[in-house]
């Protein structure tokens, strides 16, 4: 089985990421949509200029993480910065989602808030509905406020029931929520999930902690 790759979403310092060059991480999240890690897309492209440069065995993909975005948005940030990935938060319908992937040429990421109904124009959409649209589907803890970004963790044994259908679409399933290094072993070892995605998980006091993400990553690569 391939190794579960690593997200690290919420980046907001050049240093910070500069100083990550020696950690294996698959993926690197800049959160566009309302949220205490927000950052403008000039912050992002400054970040992902650091990315390119890198000559580490693993240079990791750039992921923008948007709620419900217009496209002129979109128009507008990728103008500034050239995303990997787009993972879309909110209530995007699977149309919007292949209108996105058709018009940029990336992969889109689709994220479930598990406990909570999708809504799209009214009506409730099915994660099964973005078969042959999305590049993989991501189970994050439902949050009111922001649809994600909770900081706790839903029950996982939710998880085989997605697992099964993106199994089945030949996509990766990631897991976030509440994420750490004290129980990322559990999750990898009991639901091998495609991959994981941790924000406040490697952070203190709000900030990212370079400790805290080398930690983490060496758990998930032990697992």
């Amino acid at each position: 089985m391939d190794n579960t790759k690593v997200k690290i979403c919420g980046l907001q310092s050049v240093e910070v990421l500069k100083s990550m060059i020696n950690i294996p991480v698959d993926y690197i999240g800049f959160v566009f949509a309302k949220s205490r890690r927000q950052v403008s897309a000039q912050a992002a492209a400054s970040m992902a200029d650091v990315i390119k440069a890198w000559e580490a065995s693993v240079v990791p993909r750039s992921v923008g993480v948007f709620v419900n975005p217009e496209m002129d948005l979109l128009e507008n940030i990728m103008s500034e910065i050239s995303l990997d990935v787009i993972q879309l938060h909110g209530q995007e319908s699977p149309d919007f989602c292949r209108d996105i992937k058709k018009h940029f040429n990336v992969d889109l990421f689709k994220v479930v808030s598990v406990g909570h109904q999708q809504q799209a124009d009214g009506h409730p959409v099915a994660f099964q509905d973005y078969a042959g649209v999305i590049d993989a589907l991501l189970l994050d803890t439902f949050e009111p406020q922001y649809g994600g970004g909770s900081g706790s963790t839903f029950s996982w044994d939710k998880i085989p029931e997605y697992q099964k259908w993106t199994n089945s679409q030949g996509i990766p399933l990631f897991v976030a929520g509440g994420l750490n290094a004290s129980n990322v072993a559990e999750l990898i070892r009991d639901y091998t999930p495609g991959g994981v995605d941790v924000s406040s998980g490697v952070e203190t006091n709000g900030t990212k902690d370079l400790e805290k993400i080398a930690a983490f990553v060496e758990r998930v690569k032990q697992a």
